[in-house]
């Protein structure tokens, strides 16, 4: 395989014997500890708080209430104006918080802080046709909306039609580490360990809220549990901590619970999408039109876009894509692994399974004759693009030609067996940074960059990348991460975090090689590259994406509805691969993901009170060990000089888009029913066999 290498996590051992330090994990002295006070209705207005118990509590420091609390700078993330306001937009909006010594007295005057709020009703019901529907006027000539032909005609006209509505629901994202903040003032100038996917990120946005110098604030990420999206951008937790502590005149530790992180930190929206797909009797299709509808809340317009994936898909004439949103008075939607592109090809690529199956047509035979000669709506080249070999691929591997196309015929004891294709697709994405490299006298090498390890493997990456770059053993070069002081860095989202700070660290290790000469001076050489200019000067002459397919065996069982997927394969074609072992392993994981969403992840909102039931691991269920059975993981060496240095593609997010259709798809091929709605829990299940 065409990988840079195969190399263990640098920082494994620290996390495995519990080295490794987490946001609120750093021992500082006199530390003191914040709960939160959350709404308890879903809209209106506090009309008084009654803190006097709360304060009276031995050990407590302060209760902060939009009444007290320090009046914050604007920036564009409604949520982040924490106790700016009388106002409840949402049932477990933060409305006080208090500061204690000890975080058992703080939740105990958290508990003990009386609001009273004039309560007006709610609305949380996201419907196709909800009055406050809209189109965002920014999506006018942005990524989510286009069209071409005449597709609602060429929909009319088609020998072959399929017009299907899918419906997902709202999801949690559920990292290890919860949303977790340390932060310490000293004098006008603040530091905070944070649980974030971006360090530089979060220090421009503290500075702004706090108006603050960027160079006064400090925030240090070392090691992260988990994100998935969910902490791409500053979340509440880390105001609210930056500002407790300044209520305290100490530092003060801020953890949200499982529970607390259903309201506060986003969350994947829940959609509904028509998709109408029109064809020639051959399978060639003539239109696709794919609608989303998906909520935001007031308080944050986020959109899931979950139509963008069609757009590169398939070839068709005639096509439009649309999505819109309806505000309601439910907590903040956000990223989620893979955002819109999940939601979007569970409803793109069971489509086009239930297209195969009027036809009379082989599923991967039907993405076949669908393949485009470039992209299907400009007909710009693709700097590479492997689809149809991942499909060829993966067919030949999971033993697809052996597959008996009729639905519902085959069994294994009171199981019905089938199998499932689906395609998977991610945009390639890249981020100016910078990043220094040094060469010491003792022939060790160091990179700096304010780049972050969501558990991914980032340090390792990146330390292999530098070692190619500079002719080095990977022993020798030490990477430095997971801190805003180092050189400016992205995000980890999109799957561009490799791509964007891999090509600062190839920039900085070129640099370096042209000062060394061969010769290291006693005090070393260092170098450094900032690739805005680079990155800005990449142009859009060519489509630059990901592919990938999926095929799942099923087993449904016909007494209880339980849905058991013993075996799974993605077949992914991602660029070159830097590290093979953490690439494999990403590509399980959203695969993993994927198992999930199509069989058990579910927020479930009561309509009543206006916020989720499932808020916790007990009720809102993940795949466990014993549900993942025979998955695999391979890919294709490809080979594309147009997407950065490295030839690479991100992977942290394809393994998941498609995973649900696959899934989907096999259970219409093992039982002969069509499940539009997940996840595919038994209830929903059983009553249709």
């Amino acid at each position: 395989m065409n990988a840079i290498g195969s190399r263990n996590r640098v920082e494994g051992r620290e996390k495995v014997t519990g080295e490794a330090r987490y946001a609120v994990e750093h021992p500082v002295p006199g530390a003191a500890y914040a709960w939160v006070v959350q709404s308890t209705v879903a809209k209106g207005e506090i009309t008084a708080f009654d803190t006097a118990d709360a304060e009276a509590l031995p050990g407590v420091l302060a209760v902060l209430t939009p009444d007290n609390a320090p009046e914050l700078a604007p920036v564009s993330d409604g949520e982040l104006a924490v106790l700016q306001s009388r106002k409840v937009s949402y049932r477990g909006q933060i409305v006080a918080a208090v500061v204690a010594e000890t975080l058992e007295t703080a939740r105990e005057a958290a508990r003990l802080v009386r609001v009273t709020y004039a309560a007006r009703r709610h609305d949380v019901r996201l419907t196709p046709d909800h009055p406050g529907r809209y189109t965002p006027d920014e999506a006018e000539d942005g990524p989510w909306q286009a069209r071409q032909g005449d597709p609602e005609d060429a929909f009319r006209a088609a020998p072959v039609r399929i017009d299907c509505t899918f419906t997902t629901p709202a999801e949690h994202n559920n990292p290890m580490e919860p949303h977790a903040t340390l932060a310490a003032w000293d004098g006008d100038a603040l530091t905070v360990h944070d649980s974030n996917q971006g360090p530089s990120t979060v220090r421009s946005t503290l500075a702004k809220v706090f108006e603050l110098d960027p160079a006064r604030v400090r925030v240090i990420s070392p090691h992260i549990g988990g994100g998935f999206g969910s902490k791409g951008t500053p979340r509440p937790n880390v105001v609210l901590a930056a500002m407790a502590a300044r209520a305290a005149g100490r530092p003060v530790k801020l953890a949200f619970t499982r529970r607390q992180m259903y309201a506060l930190t986003g969350y994947r929206s829940p959609t509904v999408q028509r998709v109408r797909l029109g064809a020639q009797e051959d399978g060639r299709l003539t239109t696709i039109i794919h609608e989303s509808f998906e909520q935001s809340s007031t308080v944050r317009e986020f959109a899931e876009e979950s139509t963008t994936p069609t757009r590169v898909m398939y070839r068709a004439p005639n096509r439009r894509t649309a999505y819109h949103l309806t505000r309601l008075d439910v907590p903040s939607t956000s990223w989620m692994r893979a955002p819109g592109d999940a939601p979007g090809m569970f409803a793109l690529e069971s489509a086009m399974d239930e297209l195969a199956v009027v036809l009379g047509l082989d599923p991967v035979e039907l993405r076949l004759r669908n393949e485009p000669d470039g992209h299907p709506e400009d007909g710009r080249p693709f700097s590479s693009r492997n689809l149809v070999a991942c499909l060829r691929e993966g067919a030949a591997r999971f033993g697809w030609s052996d597959r008996d196309p009729t639905p519902g015929v085959r069994r294994a004891g009171r199981r019905l067996v089938g199998t499932g294709v689906a395609a998977a697709t991610y945009p390639v994405l890249r981020g100016p940074a910078q990043a220094t490299a040094r060469a010491n006298a003792d022939g060790s090498y160091t990179v700096r960059i304010a780049a972050i390890d969501l558990g991914t493997g980032a340090r390792t990456a990146l330390g292999l990348i530098a070692a190619e770059t500079l002719k080095a053993d990977p022993a020798q070069v030490t990477v430095e991460i997971g801190d805003s002081d180092l050189p400016r860095a992205g995000l980890a989202g999109g799957s561009a975090g490799t791509a964007g700070w891999g090509t600062a660290v190839v920039r900085a290790c070129e640099a370096l090689l042209s000062k060394l000469n061969g010769h290291v001076p006693p005090e070393g050489v260092e170098a450094a590259a900032d690739t805005t200019e680079e990155v800005k000067g990449q142009g859009d002459e060519y489509a630059r994406h990901s592919f990938g397919a999926h095929f799942a065996e099923v087993e449904v069982d016909v007494d209880t509805g339980e849905i058991r997927v013993p075996r799974m394969l993605g077949v992914f074609a991602t660029g070159r691969i830097v590290n093979a072992k953490a690439a494999r392993s990403q590509f399980l994981g959203g695969m993993i993901m994927g198992l999930g969403m199509a069989l058990m992840e579910e927020s479930v909102l009561d309509e009543a009170f206006g916020d989720h039931l499932t808020a916790d691991l007990a009720q809102y269920h993940i795949p466990a060990n014993a549900d993942v059975r025979d998955l695999d993981a391979v890919w294709l060496d490809e080979h594309d000089p147009h997407v950065n240095p490295m030839g690479t593609k991100g992977i942290g997010e394809i393994g998941i888009v498609g995973a649900a259709a696959a899934i989907t798809n096999a259970v219409h091929h093992a039982t002969g029913v069509r499940f539009r709605t997940l996840p595919l829990t038994p209830p929903r299940v059983l009553p249709e066999l």
